[in-house]
């Protein structure tokens, strides 16, 4: 399981160090991908398929489906960590997601997200004021 947050930096090469506590995780390799909120998403191979499974099973009738999956699978990159933990972040992701130098890795249970350090900090405070009343409504309704 991805838990924590974890402030890192970008090389010049674009590759990020991975946190040691993920590299186990991802060392069958990973895919990078644009996430919601202008964040990247890093998947291990086994929560990918579970990913691409969803988006495949969509309708393809739909536009905003095939849009979404346009986005979701066009923007993927397949990474492998190399031996000091890094993955290679392409530069059309990190335009995407607006990452600098500094960044912020956050673990999501079988996730990890990707985010730059400013609009980190902005949706975790927001973050944290709907934790409090998602968790005052969960106590509510006895769950």
């Amino acid at each position: 399981m991805f838990l924590g947050e974890y402030q890192h930096s970008i090389d010049d090469k674009g590759r990020l160090v991975m946190p040691s506590k993920f590299r186990d995780r991802l060392a069958d390799g990973c895919v990078v991908t644009k996430g919601l909120d202008r964040c990247l998403y890093v998947f291990p191979p086994d929560r990918w398929e579970i990913e691409g499974e969803k988006i495949i099973n969509l309708p393809r009738t739909n536009k905003n489906y095939r849009e979404y999956a346009r986005t979701f699978f066009g923007g993927a990159s397949d990474q492998t960590l190399d031996k000091q933990g890094r993955i290679q972040i392409p530069p059309i992701l990190r335009t995407f997601a607006n990452l600098g130098k500094d960044v912020v890795v956050v673990g999501v249970a079988d996730w990890v997200e990707i985010w730059n350090t400013e609009d980190w900090e902005t949706r975790s405070i927001q973050a944290d004021d709907l934790y409090a009343d998602i968790e005052e409504a969960l106590s509510e309704e006895g769950i």
